[in-house]
């Protein structure tokens, strides 16, 4: 199944990280941008797929499963410092501005502690902040 081009303020576009997700027009802070969506998979199942990296669990039975590539929000890379929020609701995940997102700014949410210790820290953080903090020490 091919990819859908994404239906909001925003466009899939190349990342310091990889493909991320960029707006296109002014996000105003609290405003809904979009909801994280696939197939849902019991806790079992999500212990049968340790590494997959685009888990998202909703509760302590259910998790999201975000890979397709239709689920345009796995778009969403984490930033130290984001302008958006995930939050779950009703079995939803929905993501939202917690800041003012200027056009062409990457939109990124804080992926929390377990992902971060999983999978970012080995490699190192490639987030905005991160990078500018690095070159900061490395001018100093």
């Amino acid at each position: 199944m091919k990819a859908k081009p994404p239906e909001g303020p925003f466009r899939i576009a190349r990342s310091s990280t990889g493909l991320g997700l960029f707006a296109t027009d002014v996000i105003e802070k609290g405003t809904f941008i979009i909801e994280y969506v696939g197939p849902k998979i019991t806790s079992e199942e999500v212990e049968r797929r340790r590494n997959t990296r685009y888990l998202f669990e909703i509760n302590s039975r259910w998790t999201v499963d975000g890979s397709p590539r239709w689920n345009t929000a796995r778009y969403i890379n984490h930033g130290c410092r984001p302008n958006a929020q995930a939050t779950v609701s009703r079995g939803k995940i929905r993501i939202k501005a917690i800041k003012r997102i200027k056009p062409g700014d990457e939109i990124t949410y804080n992926y929390g502690k377990n992902y971060f210790e999983t999978f970012i820290k080995p490699m190192g953080c490639k987030c905005q902040s991160c990078e500018r903090k690095r070159a900061k020490q490395a001018s100093a």
